[in-house]
């Protein structure tokens, strides 16, 4: 099983901290968040992951290298130009023939990803979605679930309704190869383009309640307060 692994964006709500280094590769507990994803993928057993890369990606590369050192073979998808969060996928689409992950590498998680496929497997879904409920929704992806955990609507970022209270997306999603039916040219996004547009079309997409940790990062003061947080902790 293969996961991809979104590291290409620029970060800019980091700035001036991501100016010379690509969010994901930002510390937190003494290594980049992008190094904490491929140990959690290792740790439950998928090895295989692509690695996208835009802003400053010798600092990607350099210290993640093939990913031998962490257990896993890693390579790379470099964008001259972004692709969006779904577009990044259409390079490397004969490398997703079947069952696959993505992963936003600028998110910290202890998702237990094989739950996660489990639940994806059984419930036979174009897509799983981990979701994790928030108390300030408005940046992230909102999600709404009937009675089985089947996903009935998604809309990104739904500014303007105040600090909503919500599930939203954690940014880590089991996918199926068919997805590439509903991806578009280029700057092709999952929360704003994909997802909508597979719920229009009655494709099956589940969700997977998270009960697990997870850290958002979207602002330097977010920053501050993770790495304060998590000093004392091993995550991966």
């Amino acid at each position: 099983m293969r996961a991809f692994v979104l590291a290409a964006g620029e970060g800019q709500r980091l700035r001036p901290l991501t100016d010379a280094l690509p969010k994901p590769m930002l510390r937190v507990a003494g290594r980049p968040i992008l190094e904490h994803n491929v140990r959690l993928l290792a740790r439950h057993g998928i090895t295989d992951v692509i690695v996208n890369l835009h802003h400053r990606p010798e600092a990607i590369v350099d210290h993640l290298g093939d990913g031998s050192a962490l257990g896993t073979n890693i390579s790379y998808s470099p964008e001259v130009e972004l692709l969006g969060t779904a577009g990044a996928l259409l390079p490397v689409r004969d490398r997703l023939r079947q069952t696959f992950l993505v992963l936003y590498g600028d998110n910290l998680s202890t998702c237990d990803l094989e739950a996660l496929v489990r639940l994806h497997r059984r419930e036979r879904s174009l897509a799983t979605l981990a979701l994790f409920h928030r108390e300030n929704a408005a940046v992230s992806g909102v999600v709404t679930t009937d009675s089985n955990a089947r996903i009935t609507s998604f809309v990104e970022k739904p500014r303007g309704r105040g600090a909503l209270r919500a599930w939203v997306s954690a940014g880590i999603v089991a996918l199926e190869p068919e997805v590439f039916e509903f991806i578009g040219a280029p700057p092709s996004d999952f929360g704003r383009d994909v997802f909508p547009a597979m719920l229009a079309a009655g494709r099956r997409l589940h969700a997977y309640p998270m009960r697990e940790e997870l850290w958002w990062i979207d602002s330097p003061e977010d920053y501050a307060r993770t790495k304060a947080q998590l000093a004392d902790r091993t995550l991966t």
